[in-house]
């Protein structure tokens, strides 16, 4: 008889990866770090417990884009009120929130259930080269 396994949650360990964010493109960057935010790259991968890792993304503020995305792409937010909403293109909110955008992206990429906001709890983004999470001793993520 074959059985399933399924890891414990005593049994999972969130390993610290370290992104260099710079020339890097916005969506293969997101899709790269929602990965291992879920915990797919494991081999003892599960749907329904958090098995992900922490990722720390610096140099936020130089992703880059292709085409004409820095004036076409629009980000939408609204008051509640009639007439109340916002609209910010993308190279508008670089310069002003710089790890939003890079936020934006990989969340709209994680899957909406009960694990989101611990998913989220473990993704760090600055804008510059510093961080405080050099204790952690985070291993580069390579592109593979």
């Amino acid at each position: 008889m074959i059985k399933t396994y399924s890891p414990k949650p005593t049994e999972i360990t969130h390993d610290w990866y370290i992104v260099d964010a710079e020339g890097k493109t916005l969506g293969r960057l997101a899709t790269l770090v929602a990965t291992y935010l879920l915990g797919k790259h494991k081999v003892r991968y599960s749907a329904h417990l958090d098995c992900g890792d922490n990722v720390v993304i610096i140099n936020a503020e130089k992703i880059g884009v292709t085409g004409a995305k820095l004036e076409d792409k629009m980000y939408y937010r609204h008051s509640g009120y009639p007439g109340g909403i916002k609209e910010t293109n993308l190279a508008t909110l670089l310069e002003r929130h710089p790890a939003m955008a890079l936020e934006h992206a990989i969340t709209g990429m994680l899957p909406k259930n009960r694990l989101l906001d611990d998913r989220l709890r473990r993704l760090k983004i600055y804008a510059g080269t510093e961080h405080p999470h050099a204790p952690q001793n985070p291993k580069p993520l390579g592109d593979k």
